[in-house]
C-alpha cells in the first residue's frame, strides 16, 4: 500500500494585515527594542542582563549586541570582554543570574544591576539603557564589571 504525497507544500491560507488565521501577530525582533508605551522597562532590563552576561562570559559574541548599544557602551563591552572581566572557574561553570535590581532615574533611562554566580566566584554587572533616536529604541549607553 503506497501513501500518495502531494507535490506541493501546505500553506497557510494569507490574511491580511499580517496576522495567522489564531489572530496572533507575527513576532518582530525590533518590536521589544521600541519605546513603546506599554513596554515594561524591568522585563527589558531583565532580558538584557541575561545577554549581557552571555557576552562576558563569552557564550555569545559582542557582535550580537552591536545594535542595542551606544558607541561608547560597546566600547566599554568590548573592553571587559577582552580583559574577561566575567571569567568560567571552569568548562562547566554555568552563569548563575541573581534577580536584577533596577531604577528609572528618569522616564527614558534604566540603571540596573545583577550578581553573576561563576562556580565559586561572584560577579557584578552594572548597566544603564537609553531610549534613543526618533524610533525611541532603549540602548545601553554604560557597563561595568567586578
Amino acid at each position: 500500500m503506497t501513501a500518495h504525497l502531494s507535490a506541493r507544500p501546505h500553506r497557510r491560507p494569507h490574511t491580511p494585515g499580517g496576522c495567522d488565521p489564531a489572530g496572533r501577530r507575527p513576532r518582530h525582533p525590533r518590536s521589544a527594542c521600541t519605546g513603546d508605551p506599554g513596554h515594561d522597562p524591568r522585563a527589558l532590563a531583565a532580558r538584557f542582563a541575561h545577554q549581557l552576561v552571555e557576552v562576558l562570559t563569552g557564550a555569545r559574541p559582542s557582535g550580537q549586541l552591536m545594535r542595542h548599544t551606544s558607541l561608547d557602551g560597546y566600547g566599554q563591552l568590548a573592553s571587559l570582554v577582552r580583559i574577561g572581566a566575567l571569567r568560567r572557574g571552569g568548562a562547566a561553570d554555568r552563569p548563575r543570574l541573581g534577580p536584577v535590581h533596577d531604577r528609572s532615574p528618569s522616564p527614558d533611562a534604566v540603571e540596573a544591576c545583577v550578581r553573576v554566580d561563576l562556580g565559586r566566584r561572584h560577579h557584578m554587572v552594572a548597566f544603564r539603557l537609553e531610549q534613543r533616536g526618533p524610533a525611541g529604541q532603549w540602548q545601553c549607553t554604560a557597563v561595568e564589571a567586578r
